[in-house]
């Protein structure tokens, strides 16, 4: 008999979504019934959903106002197991299987822990106490990393090996497709300047502050270019740094792309630049395109991605002139294109789709 697995995420906006979607693309043919369940369906990934997969919205506009109709849900299609993403999410997937009082398994993934954040708002403060009190309702817990998954167990007060590593489903055939596809944009035409990629929302947590700076330096010195894929609410403050620092002929901020890829197979070297992760999949989706990377030493994915520095440069957090340094080695020194391909596939659907699978006692 096949088994219901369904998956909860607030909207189809970001990262965390994406990797929902490469699971779910990777779980259909695998003999089990799929459900997408949404707080709202919105997001820029909405027409990536595998048709096989049956999209449930809650209709709900605050993440909280998710608990009665998602408790609802799960009485009414009594899912084997709900897999539920992001701390917020997660919270809500609990109190909504506690009012349902189902036997449903319930799997929460930590993608970007909150105790990474720098942030001692009370907010934060509240929502620590908040997991500790319902993460021990979960049937199992994942961390997208494993120093990610020894944090949650220190912060949570778990015993150790509580929270299990699954690494994200990054690397598929779709991804090598898109990176070979044709490309024209001028800025990546034989004879052109070199060219830094950056990609993520326009957010403190990328930081792309200190790469902007870091660009300026090396401009000053070297000719380059940086291009950052990204939309957020920084966009405003990020403008105006690089105005400021006379460098606007030679950034771009593009917004959203519909396929990144064949930007990281086209750029010289791609650059994360955050102060915090739960992994880093842009890293893993560059080295799969066969493109340098530099990244922030920063909690707590690229040293566990780059194996400590082995398949890319690291480089503290917040330091300028550090990863300016590095941004100029990398453009001497690349790492060859093999060993960055053969890194990034540790990191492939089917792997993390098998442990998902394995998990939800499928």
């Amino acid at each position: 008999m096949k088994k219901h697995v369904a998956f909860f995420i607030p909207n189809l906006h970001s990262d965390a979504e994406k990797v929902v979607i490469n699971l779910l693309k990777g779980m259909v043919g695998k003999d089990v019934y799929l459900d997408l369940v949404v707080a709202t369906k919105k997001g820029g990934y909405v027409n990536q959903v595998p048709k096989q997969v049956r999209i449930i919205s809650l209709e709900s506009r605050g993440a909280f106002k998710a608990i009665l109709p998602l408790s609802q849900y799960l009485r009414e299609h009594q899912p084997d197991t709900l897999i539920s993403h992001m701390s917020y999410t997660n919270a809500i997937a609990v109190l909504a299987k506690l009012l349902a009082q189902e036997k449903t398994r319930l799997v929460l993934v930590e993608d970007n822990t909150l105790f990474a954040q720098k942030s001692k708002s009370l907010q934060r403060k509240f929502f620590s106490i908040l997991m500790k009190l319902l993460y021990r309702y979960a049937d199992a817990i994942v961390g997208v990393s494993y120093a990610t998954a020894r944090d949650l167990e220190s912060r949570l007060g778990l015993r150790t090996g509580k929270v299990k590593t699954i690494y994200n489903p990054v690397v598929d055939s779709r991804l090598i497709f898109q990176a070979n596809e044709s490309f024209n944009h001028p800025w990546f035409q034989k004879g052109t300047p070199p060219v830094f990629l950056a990609m993520g929302r326009l957010t403190q947590q990328k930081d792309f502050a200190t790469l902007i700076k870091a660009f300026s330096i090396l401009r000053s010195n070297k000719v380059a270019r940086l291009m950052i894929i990204g939309e957020g609410e920084l966009r405003g403050e990020l403008e105006h740094l690089i105005e400021k620092l006379g460098i606007a002929q030679d950034v771009a901020i593009s917004g959203f792309v519909k396929n990144p890829y064949v930007y990281m197979k086209n750029a010289n070297a791609f650059v994360m630049s955050s102060r915090w992760e739960g992994l880093g999949n842009v890293l893993i989706e560059a080295m799969a395109c066969g493109c340098p990377v530099i990244s922030t030493d920063c909690p707590y994915g690229p040293r566990e991605i780059l194996a400590a520095g082995k398949y890319g440069i690291l480089v503290p957090v917040e330091d300028v002139f550090t990863l300016s340094y590095a941004m100029s080695k990398v453009l001497e020194t690349p790492i060859r294109t093999e060993l960055l391909i053969r890194r990034a596939n540790y990191f492939s659907v089917r792997r993390s789709v098998s442990k998902y699978l394995a998990i939800s006692n499928v």
